[in-house]
């Protein structure tokens, strides 16, 4: 079972406390704890730049809540950041993030896939961004339907999008 445990946006700066108000713009650091991916957000007052050993930031604005389940759009930069982060990662949570954050730009067009090649018993895609034609190696780390899912989601909660 995959377990990344990212909690969504408290819609509280974890530094001062205060509260991030509708419409107000924040920052969001996505850090490793114990093995996982934890989301902190900060408001702009409070932004000294990205704590060390952040693996990832990111500037939003905070939306209101919405009724009914609805997904903010997908900033494709950032997702392609992220993706190039995790470029060379080898622990297996990080390789699924990875697959899963490919598979998501590949349906957004960022991505295309070029052909596949086993190297011992992996699979390993070949991807080629479409903007800047450089190319990609992505691990299929061979995720169950179920799997996928429960990481896409992790995705989405990890990046705010849910």
């Amino acid at each position: 079972m995959i377990d990344y445990q990212i909690q969504p946006s408290t819609r509280r700066c974890s530094v001062t406390g205060q509260e991030i108000h509708p419409g107000e713009h924040y920052y969001s650091v996505l850090l490793e704890e114990d093995g996982k991916f934890v989301r902190k957000d900060f408001s702009v007052e409070a932004w000294r730049g990205a704590p060390e050993g952040a693996f990832s930031f990111w500037k939003g604005r905070l939306s209101p809540p919405q009724q009914g389940k609805r997904r903010l759009p997908i900033d494709d930069e950032m997702l392609m950041e992220c993706f190039q982060r995790l470029e060379g990662q080898l622990e297996p949570s990080r390789l699924r993030f990875r697959y899963v954050v490919a598979l998501l730009l590949m349906r957004r067009r960022r991505l295309r896939f070029e052909q596949s090649e086993q190297d011992g018993s992996q699979e390993v895609l070949w991807l080629r961004c479409t903007r800047t034609g450089a190319r990609h190696a992505v691990v299929n780390p061979g995720l169950t339907d179920e799997e996928l899912e429960t990481v896409q989601e992790d995705v989405f909660q990890a990046l705010g999008w849910e």
